[in-house]
């Protein structure tokens, strides 16, 4: 099965552990409105490619993957294309490949039978999933993604009970994503899962702007400053009060 690739990169720092090769899928059904890879969205756009072509390019420098390393695969939306994620997985996992997914969560269904078999075939192929939660609130994060967070919420769930690996990753944006009151209640709902391995709380930046307008297209949080680096950690610990607060209930 041939992917819907935008571009690969080689040498990944913050894709993972590791040095990391990093796949960047096209084509993705969430509009975040701080999305710095817009030119990632459309469906039918990028390269085809096969997951062998792509497992060659990794063996041209797998000597920089072994301490710790290995293929992530990004976007756009991976899920998107599962069944290009199925097989390319197969391929890296005969080789002793440490794979990564780095993901919305947004194509998950549990309703459709169909869909959850593949997902069912994909998950012992994957090693670490990175689950971006953009809000825990669903109404804003309709406001913030014009998706739901349903599935999103039910992924993480889903992944705790597969005992596939998670790290979550959470973007504060200010006056968006940084109200500590959501803040902790997200800590709160991933605190119940005993697959959360770690948890990246990144600054919003705005470099992104610049490609919106090269793109012709508009940015809606134009004039939303970069997140101060300083109080991140305060933002940081919120959730982190959240996780402590769940763990304590259940124990």
């Amino acid at each position: 099965m041939q992917g819907r690739i935008h571009s690969l990169e080689s040498f990944g720092t913050v894709d993972g552990p590791g040095t990391r090769f990093v796949v960047f899928v096209q084509g993705c059904p969430m509009r975040c409105a701080y999305c710095h890879n817009p030119d990632t969205w459309e469906m039918n756009a990028g390269t085809l490619m096969e997951p062998a072509y792509i497992i060659e390019q990794y063996e041209r420098n797998k000597a920089f993957y072994q301490n710790g390393g290995g293929i992530t695969v990004t976007g756009g939306e991976p899920l998107m294309q599962i069944d290009f994620l199925i097989d390319l997985f197969t391929l890296a996992k005969e080789k002793g490949i440490h794979t990564c997914i780095d993901t919305s969560g947004i194509a998950f269904n549990p309703d459709n039978a169909f869909l959850m078999e593949k997902f069912d075939r994909l998950m012992p192929l994957v090693d670490l999933v990175m689950l971006d939660i953009k809000h825990i609130d669903p109404e804003k994060h309709k406001e913030l993604c014009l998706q739901p967070n349903t599935n999103i919420l039910k992924f993480a769930a889903y992944l705790d009970e597969k005992k596939v690996d998670m790290w979550i990753r959470h973007v504060v944006v200010p006056g968006i994503t940084d109200d500590e009151v959501y803040l902790e209640k997200l800590g709160y709902f991933i605190g119940q899962f005993s697959n959360l391995k770690a948890l990246d709380v990144l600054p919003y930046h705005t470099m992104g702007e610049a490609k919106y307008k090269k793109l012709g297209m508009d940015y809606r949080l134009k004039g939303v400053p970069a997140m101060d680096k300083t109080i991140l950690l305060e933002k940081k610990q919120a959730i982190l009060n959240g996780i402590k607060k769940r763990r304590a209930e259940m124990e």
